[in-house]
Parts: C-alpha cells; sequence; structure tokens
C-alpha cells in the first residue's frame, strides 16, 4: 500500500515504566487499543511497527523505542455520495462534530437509502479528497436535530463508543414537554423493550434495557400546562427520552409515536414545532488522540424558537382557557381575531 492507503499513524514512545512490556501490552495500556483492533492491525501490511520495522505483538520493548500503528484506509461504498449543505462545528483528521436539522435520517436503512446525513458527509469527504469510512459515534431520531459525532478511523471510533458506554461523553438535550415532571429535576431509572407486536416502538418493559435519563425542568409554561426539560442521558437507548418522557406522564411536543392522547394535544403548538420538540444542544468528549476535553453547543434551531415563544405566550392566558388561546384575550375569543 502507498502513504496515502493509510490514515495519519499513531506514535507511541516507550518509557522506563514501560520497559520489558510486551508491544501489546504497551499499546493497550497507553492509547487503549482493542484486541480487535490489534487483530486487524497484525492483518495490515506496517500496521505495527518497532523503530519503523514490522513486529508481532508479543515483541518486548526497551526505553527509547517508538512504536507505530497505521490504519488502512476504508471507503463507505455502500453509501451514496450526495451533496447537501452540512452545518459543520467541528473537524479535523480524526473528528467531525455536524449539526443536524431534523428531518434528515442519519444512516441510509432499508427503504431510505438517499437523501441521508451520510451521504452528505461522504461527499463533503470526496470534496476534501478524502477517503474515510461513515463512523457515526452516536445516533439522532430523524425528527431530532443537534449534534452528531462521527469517527475518522477505526481507533478513534473504537475510543469514543467505549466512552459512549462507560457514560463519558456529556449528552445534553432540550425537550418541550405536555405538563410539568413531578418531581421537577430527578432520574428516570426504567428499562426500555420493544413493545410486543410493534418492533419500531419502545416501551418500559421489566424485561428492557437498563436505561437512564437525568432530567431537570428549566421552565414552565401556562400554569403547568407545559414545561422546558433539560435531559442527560446515562445509557443511550432507541426512543429513550421519548419514551421515558412518557412514562412519566410529560411526553413530548409534536411526537406523533410518544405524544399524548389527541384530547391532550394542542394544535398550536404541535403546528409550531412540526416534528417532536428534541434538540441535541450540547456535546463534550475526551479527543481520543488531542487528549482534549472539547464540548460543542448548538442553537435551538428556528421551529423550536418558535415554539418557545408561543409557549411563553400561554403565560399570559387564564389557566381555564384553551391552551391555544392567544395571549391578553379573553377565554372565548377566537385565535385570529383581531
Amino acid at each position: 500500500m502507498t502513504s496515502e492507503s493509510y490514515y495519519e499513524p499513531l506514535t507511541v514512545s516507550v518509557t522506563a515504566e514501560d520497559a520489558g512490556k510486551t508491544v501489546r501490552t504497551v499499546l493497550e495500556r497507553r492509547l487503549g487499543v482493542s484486541r480487535r483492533l490489534l487483530s486487524k492491525l497484525k492483518l495490515t501490511d506496517e500496521g505495527i511497527t518497532l523503530n519503523g520495522v514490522r513486529v508481532y505483538t508479543t515483541a518486548r520493548v526497551k526505553e527509547g523505542d517508538i512504536i507505530r500503528i497505521r490504519m488502512a484506509r476504508e471507503s463507505s461504498d455502500d453509501i451514496l455520495p450526495e451533496p447537501m449543505p452540512l452545518s459543520i462545528v467541528y473537524e479535523d483528521a480524526d473528528l467531525l462534530v455536524v449539526d443536524k436539522p431534523a428531518g434528515l435520517i442519519v444512516h441510509p436503512t432499508h427503504g431510505h437509502y438517499t437523501g441521508t446525513l451520510a451521504g452528505g458527509v461522504v461527499h463533503h469527504w470526496q470534496e476534501r479528497g478524502e477517503i474515510v469510512r461513515f463512523r457515526p459515534v452516536n445516533r439522532l431520531d430523524e425528527h431530532t436535530s443537534g449534534l452528531i459525532a462521527i469517527a475518522k478511523n477505526p481507533y478513534v471510533h473504537q475510543q469514543l463508543s467505549e466512552q459512549h458506554r462507560n457514560g463519558t461523553i456529556r449528552k445534553v438535550y432540550r425537550a418541550y414537554v405536555y405538563g410539568v415532571p413531578d418531581p421537577p429535576a430527578g432520574t428516570v431509572d426504567a428499562p426500555i423493550g420493544r413493545t410486543p407486536g410493534m418492533p419500531h416502538v419502545r416501551t418500559v418493559l421489566p424485561e428492557g434495557y437498563p436505561s437512564v435519563t437525568h432530567y431537570a425542568t428549566e421552565e414552565i409554561f401556562g400554569g403547568g400546562r407545559a414545561a422546558m426539560v433539560r435531559l442527560r442521558l446515562e445509557t443511550g437507548r432507541t426512543h429513550q427520552i421519548r419514551v421515558h418522557m412518557k412514562h412519566i406522564g410529560c411526553p413530548l411536543i409534536g411526537d406523533g409515536m410518544y405524544g399524548p392522547e389527541e384530547g391532550r394535544k394542542v394544535p398550536g403548538w404541535e403546528e409550531a414545532a412540526g416534528r417532536q420538540a428534541l434538540h441535541a444542544e450540547t456535546l463534550g468528549l475526551l479527543h481520543p488522540v488531542r487528549r482534549e476535553r472539547m464540548e460543542w453547543t448548538s442553537p435551538l434551531p428556528p421551529e423550536l424558537a418558535a415554539l418557545e415563544s408561543r409557549l411563553r405566550q400561554a403565560n399570559d392566558v387564564p389557566a381555564d382557557a384553551p391552551a391555544d388561546a392567544p395571549a391578553n384575550a379573553p377565554a372565548d375569543s377566537p385565535a385570529d381575531s383581531p
């Protein structure tokens, strides 16, 4: 392979503390390289070298030795590149962070092979002359907006996936819900599984996967008819926030799958949101290569800003008035009256 066929190499200088250990031990200890990735590297020319010479991972090292790993580039041949506007928050040779709008599917699925974030990102890399495989670290539902981290090589993906599993990736969401959580701040610790007979729908089930969501009520609207809640995920189950909020009696505004019964919905609020009122607002992680803690924040999208404005208007409406009545209007006034 040519040098262009590899990602930028990762280098470890052997210290006195590491002297006498095996290459495998040093790579696991210093870089956190997984055994799975080590196995792949052993099959690659120049995948693991010691002082420039290809070696087995059982080779012993001495102080001052240089261990280098080089990963072969991989492309996303199964993804159709498509030009599309991307809101790129951060990018370097190892990591891409994108602010995804609502209505965009992250990865091609059955029936949705085009018009995905993956296609837009792969096209972006092609335009830059980069050969990179699309590896999202976190995923968002089609109708959830916000920040997504995408690893640009196998090592970064492995490291960030581990951070995802152990909870060191910080993910904070903003949601607008019907009602007010009781208590106003707390933790929902309720297992989530597939709804029997409805495989695409999740629900709280005793036999489900452990799922933990921390929440705090930030603002209350219309005398308790709605609230803005910030949430932090400890686990990352499919539809977790939507399921947990419904479980505690505060379903998301605009959520077509987990929303409230029809009689509780407020048409003006539903229309203002136009989708589930959930936004991945903050994403923080330890950069696997730079070894720096990094964090990004996404501004509130226009449709959710419009919903928030509409909800604030409800603060000026009598508590017994229809929830979508205009501010300062009598309870029996039509919403479109002058």
